[in-house]
């Protein structure tokens, strides 16, 4: 759990110089910084996604990810819990409609870009196995400055994040403290490119385009490695990358 705890002090703290500076900056500004984290968020995506050997296997992970999402509303879950945090801690039923939108936007999105991708899962798994939290220092200085470029846009929302790091990132490292090593290269790739396909689904949230439900996509990461380990075990790498 080291690393999951510095990732947590990490977002903290770029949360907290975020607000600290969001607050002085004009409406203009924090609206361009959401688009630069948009854009950047885009290119970490589509090349990502480059790393499928094929891309038929992200297809069929996205589809039934988000048919299981869908069911199970990942989505609604994470905003009713963002909603009950902002009542707790960001201002109680009587803030505005638009700083309850504001906060919840700002959690999910948060909890989102912090949680998805192959270094959290890479990162936490090795960190239960070994004790190594290489990987998850390298992430906390990313998701710090992410967090303290997000609170300047989207204020507290961004700092609560941290709860789903800790949920997320300890998750992990518990499977992988009582799992051992069970991932494979080809199942790492696949399951990289299908969170690629995610962190472009958030590009649409950052650039105001369009608001998927993007939580509701969540269960393709793990449908991704598992796709991949049925093929194998099946036909060999050759029934999933037949060229």
């Amino acid at each position: 759990m080291t690393g999951t705890i510095i990732n947590a002090i990490t977002v903290a703290i770029g949360s907290a110089l975020g607000m600290l500076v969001g607050g002085r900056l004009p409406e203009r500004i924090q609206q361009s910084v959401t688009t630069g984290l948009g854009l950047v968020t885009l290119g970490l995506g589509v090349q990502n996604f480059f790393k499928t050997g094929n891309p038929i296997i992200p297809l069929l992970s996205i589809c039934t990810g988000v048919i299981i999402g869908e069911a199970l509303d990942i989505d609604g879950a994470l905003k009713r819990f963002g909603g009950w945090l902002q009542k707790r801690f960001g201002g109680g039923a009587d803030a505005s409609g638009d700083a309850r939108a504001r906060f919840i936007n700002g959690f999910v999105t948060a909890s989102l870009i912090f949680c998805v991708g192959p270094l959290t899962v890479l990162g936490s798994i090795q960190d239960g196995m070994t004790g190594d939290y290489e990987l998850l220092a390298i992430k906390s200085v990313l998701d710090g400055f992410a967090a303290l470029a997000l609170a300047s846009a989207m204020g507290l929302g961004v700092a609560f994040s941290i709860v789903t790091v800790l949920v997320i990132q300890g998750g992990l490292a518990l499977v992988g403290m009582l799992g051992g090593s069970f991932m494979s290269d080809p199942m790492v790739a696949e399951m990289t490119a299908t969170g690629g396909l995610l962190l472009t689904g958030l590009t649409l949230v950052l650039l105001d385009l369009k608001q998927p439900r993007v939580a509701n996509f969540l269960p393709a990461l793990v449908i991704a490695p598992l796709v991949v380990a049925v093929g194998v075990a099946i036909g060999g790498e050759t029934l999933i990358y037949p060229l």
